[in-house]
């Protein structure tokens, strides 16, 4: 029994250690979303232009869809049937600027 419970209590401080790491990465998404003036295209939870509401994200697409939209906005645009009356502009930031704000758009989940 007691072997048992060894394994399970390290998984349970690995699991809560990413927990950690993954709220500590979103928020530095969330700074990089203020820092580029996201916000001025995009609305999270009733702040910011209603033109693109990013709310709930996190539940509808995938990290790489997410990451997709960051880096080629237009590749994205191209494959939605419906195009937006508003075009994405692309913004050229650092790999590590990326992956937060991935991780940030994750955590909108409705």
């Amino acid at each position: 029994m007691r072997r048992m419970l060894l394994p399970i209590a390290l998984t349970m401080f690995a699991v809560a250690g990413l927990g950690a790491q993954d709220a500590k990465k979103a928020a530095a998404g969330k700074a990089v979303y203020d820092k580029n003036k996201c916000a001025s295209c995009h609305q999270i939870a009733g702040k910011g232009s209603k033109i693109s509401p990013l709310d709930g994200v996190g539940s509808k697409l995938s990290a790489a869809d997410i990451k997709q939209w960051i880096i080629d906005p237009d590749a994205m645009t191209a494959k939605l049937p419906k195009k937006p009356t508003v075009k994405m502009k692309k913004v050229a930031l650092p790999e590590a600027d990326v992956d937060s704000l991935v991780e940030y758009m994750l955590s909108l989940k409705k």
